[in-house]
């Protein structure tokens, strides 16, 4: 991936990064937002003032420093991150202005131990990693015959509160053309005009099997954009939503066992697995574990009653921090030991959820005799990679 020469700037930069990559994603952000104050359409402003953002990006240049020499380790990162770059309409030209802006963080933070040698490196191994996004990138673009940043009108048919704070949207094509086709654990992005100005971008996660020519969508009441759907979308609304991307897909087809695991709006994506395979094969077996504060928090519940009563081979475990007295939910936070029982070699399991939710199942999981190769996970929000540090 890079040269020879470049390598060994690259490995000792490992320490430094672990160090001061908070540091410099900081100046990084300040700086580049300072000279083009338009691209915080692009970003999630939100994550970016709880400092979400700027630690995942600390994280990602850590990631690729301590991994340049794995590809297989860096491949499926890479594919993730290309798919949200698409999603939110990412441009060839937005990378020379990254790379110059990363570089003169480095630079700003180390100071004078940013050497001209050091920073050539970081230069050199920047634009071999930029290249390989562009190219994806672009690629990703053609299968779904779209330009960066392109997007489609859909006409909001349904709205419907799910438990306490999550919103069930249901949309349609405005202009009756079809819907598109998606695989469960897939997202839209939904571009939001707020009236002064300012455009921001989020993903949310579709949440039922494919049917009757609509897409549903499930938004969590939390942060700006969130909040402003939640006021204002109504039944006959219009969204400008992407295309579904992500590679987050979840194995609805097969006939073998899975098992589906979430927290909180991470529901969302297995709701949609769920419905799907309640379509094309409601015998196979099915083990959905969710966990939620307490029933009036939990969304989706009337899906998972029809799958209850369609699927004879499922089995429903729910976890309730404050489970009610008589409930079928279990007390206390998901613990691999209270589900039921599944060749553990054998079989995929798919977790969606809160960053904290996700590591301590990872690791129970692991520790439980799953292998890795049959851990599949999305984070709603920035990725840490820890599975990868």
């Amino acid at each position: 991936m890079i040269s020879s020469s470049a390598r060994p700037y690259i490995d000792a930069s490992v320490p430094v990064l672990r160090a001061h990559g908070l540091a410099i994603t900081t100046a990084f952000y300040q700086n580049i937002f300072a000279e083009l104050p338009q691209l915080t359409n692009l970003f999630n402003m939100g994550n970016q003032a709880n400092g979400a953002q700027q630690q995942s990006l600390a994280s990602a240049v850590f990631a690729y420093a301590a991994n340049i020499g794995n590809p297989d380790a860096l491949g499926p990162v890479v594919n993730r991150i290309v798919h949200k770059h698409v999603s939110v309409g990412v441009r060839a030209e937005h990378y020379p202005i990254v790379g110059r802006h990363l570089l003169g963080a480095i630079a700003q933070v180390l100071g004078d131990a940013a050497t001209p040698p050091l920073l050539a490196a970081w230069d050199e191994a920047y634009t071999a990693l930029a290249t390989i996004f562009i190219n994806a990138e672009k690629a990703l673009y053609a299968d779904n015959a779209m330009e960066p940043g392109q997007t489609r009108s859909m006409r909001v048919t349904e709205v419907a509160l799910q438990g306490e704070d999550v919103l069930a949207i249901r949309i349609s094509p405005a202009d009756g053309g079809a819907a598109p086709a998606f695989k469960a654990g897939q997202y839209l992005s939904v571009k939001v005009d707020f009236g002064d100005g300012r455009q921001q971008i989020r993903q949310y996660s579709l949440s039922d099997a494919p049917r009757d020519g609509s897409l549903r969508i499930s938004v969590k009441r939390d942060g700006e954009v969130s909040n402003w759907i939640h006021q204002h979308v109504t039944a006959g609304s219009e969204l400008q939503v992407s295309p579904p991307f992500g590679d987050f897909t979840i194995d609805t087809e097969s006939n073998e066992p899975v098992v589906l695991l979430s927290a909180g709006v991470g529901i969302t994506p297995m709701i949609a697995a769920l419905n799907r395979i309640a379509q094309v094969n409601p015998g196979r077996y099915v083990i959905f574990g969710h966990a939620a504060r307490d029933r009036a928090h939990q969304a989706h519940q009337g899906d998972l009653a029809a799958a209850r009563a369609a699927m004879p081979n499922l089995q429903i475990v729910t976890f309730y921090e404050k489970a009610e007295e008589g409930s079928d939910a279990l007390a206390g936070r998901m613990e691999v030991a209270r589900l039921p029982s599944w060749p553990r070699s054998e079989t995929n399991v798919f977790l969606c959820g809160p960053l904290p939710f996700m590591q301590a199942q990872w690791q129970a999981l692991v520790g439980a005799g799953v292998p890795v190769t049959r851990l599949h996970r999305e984070v709603f929000g920035p990725e840490a990679l820890d599975h990868l540090l």
